[in-house]
């Protein structure tokens, strides 16, 4: 069993993490562009080109399903993507978790990336998933930039901002960019008011995985033996995992099966 995730940097680790957690025995190749990223300002035909070729990389190492680890390329590339893979190569996208979000009764926040905030994406999924809860759109600029270089300072202040801007009667927030995942105890430390009921924050990544199995037929397997391996694709090219990426704990996870686009070796 192989499986494909694509992103333009590190945002793929938390959806690779828990392919890895539920099937530990699966191949995964880890296709991201280095060269080309941050795809958010980039305009939408721009971030298809750029995710068809991320896409085409991976797909050409015949992976049984792609995992678009990424909600900007989910949103502009998702239909293209399909078109040119699918039937052969199941495509799953990424989407925000506001629908269970919405089922928790709220009050919700969204923390997104600026460009998604307020987007018409956006609005589409509240209006249909989330009508009568109270929902406030929290955008965090350059939290995920930050996340990508594991810059510590500079994610300690993109997460302060975004939870002065979060209302404090809070009691779910969905992560809508792929990257938060993975600083995703600090966000919650940065929001818990004290006294307060826990703060429930949901993610795609486990979502994402679990669809991926039951589009190829295949079921959660954790206890497997871990004889997974990890390819790594950087714009294409056969690669390392970025040393950013080990700053995190699905990184390490995954770090000692990828050897530049080598077999795992155990």
């Amino acid at each position: 069993m192989k499986i494909a995730l694509m992103d333009s940097g590190t945002g793929l680790l938390a959806a690779a993490a828990a392919v890895r957690r539920l099937r530990p025995d699966a191949d995964l190749v880890i296709s991201s562009d280095p060269d080309g990223m941050p795809w958010g300002p980039r305009p939408p035909h721009d971030i298809a080109a750029h995710a068809l070729a991320v896409a085409r990389a991976a797909a050409a190492h015949r992976p049984d399903a792609l995992i678009v680890a990424c909600n900007t390329a989910s949103v502009h590339a998702l239909p293209a993507l399909r078109a040119e893979l699918e039937p052969g190569l199941p495509v799953i996208g990424t989407v925000p978790a506001i629908k269970p979000a919405a089922a928790t009764g709220g009050p919700v926040a969204i923390w997104a990336t600026p460009a998604t905030t307020g987007s018409p994406y956006q609005r589409d999924l509240i209006e249909q998933f989330a009508s009568g809860v109270e929902v406030t759109g929290v955008p965090c600029p350059g939290l995920a930039d930050a996340v990508e270089t594991a810059d510590e300072a500079a994610i300690d202040a993109a997460v302060a901002a975004a939870a002065a801007r979060t209302p404090r009667d809070v009691r779910t927030v969905v992560l809508g960019c792929t990257h938060y995942e993975l600083v995703a105890e600090r966000i919650r430390a940065a929001l818990q008011q004290p006294g307060a009921p826990a703060l429930v924050l949901l993610g795609s990544a486990e979502a994402v995985a679990a669809q991926a199995l039951r589009r190829i037929g295949a079921d959660p397997a954790p206890s497997a033996a871990p004889t997974g391996t990890v390819t790594v694709l950087l714009s294409g090219r056969p690669g390392r995992l970025p040393e950013a990426a080990l700053a995190y704990d699905e990184g390490r996870l995954l770090s000692g099966a990828a050897q530049a686009g080598e077999p795992a070796r155990h």
